[in-house]
């Protein structure tokens, strides 16, 4: 018995959908309690809360006081954001004030 194939459109209705449930798994590297890193922590909260409501876990690490995770995870500056789930994983460096930028390393669209 064949199979008929779906109608693009619903094929395309079911990514949107499932992109919309997607969990997001993130962890942002920080340097103490300084400026960049309290900004970086802040923006990045920001977007998840507006483009990613009840879908990520964001986990904050201060490389000083856990130095072997920032050394597994190849930290070579800081702030990062790194993007776990869902794959690919991504990193964005910086305070993350670029909201396109954090958006795009997110694999999130910009809102139009």
């Amino acid at each position: 018995m064949n199979k008929r194939p779906r109608p693009p459109t619903l094929e395309l209705e079911g990514a949107v959908g499932a992109e919309q449930t997607q969990r997001y798994v993130l962890r942002l590297y920080v340097t103490g309690l300084t400026a960049r890193s309290t900004r970086a922590i802040e923006n990045v909260r920001k977007i998840c809360e507006e483009r990613l409501p009840g879908r990520y876990e964001l986990e904050v690490i201060d490389i000083y006081q856990q130095p072997a995770l920032a050394k597994g995870e190849q930290i070579i500056a800081a702030p990062t954001l790194i993007k776990k789930l869902p794959l690919p994983l991504r990193r964005v460096i910086g305070d993350m004030s670029s909201t396109e930028r954090v958006l795009l390393g997110l694999d999130l669209r910009p809102a139009d």
